[in-house]
């Protein structure tokens, strides 16, 4: 895996998608990452000393690496460069030529 613990990375499929974070863990054996703030899932724990009052928590959970790429690599590539430009100039309305609107007004004549 070329991801390492404190890479910045993007999110780049699913209900997360176009989200950046720093990475907390790696897991190879399974393949999954930890991102910051990305995955929340939702934990009842019961109180202990980590947890004084218990009650649920938000915690980040994992995502394959899979969907994820490192934040540098992400913003150089071209197929993301090209949509972040400028909107590209609409294209002109068709006209007839001018031949044939001469023609045209000619055979009306």
């Amino acid at each position: 895996m070329k991801i390492k613990k404190g890479d910045e990375v993007v999110v780049i499929t699913g209900k997360n998608r176009g989200d950046r974070g720093r990475v907390l863990m790696v897991m190879p054996t399974t393949m999954r990452v930890l991102v910051e703030g990305v995955n929340l899932q939702k934990k009842a724990v019961r109180p202990s000393p980590k947890y004084p009052n218990g009650g649920i928590i938000e915690m980040e959970g994992p995502i394959h690496y899979s969907n994820v790429q490192l934040a540098e690599r992400y913003d150089s590539s071209k197929r993301r460069a090209a949509g972040a430009g400028a909107a590209k100039p609409a294209a002109k309305a068709a006209t007839k030529s001018k031949a044939k609107a001469k023609a045209k007004a000619e055979s009306e004549d």
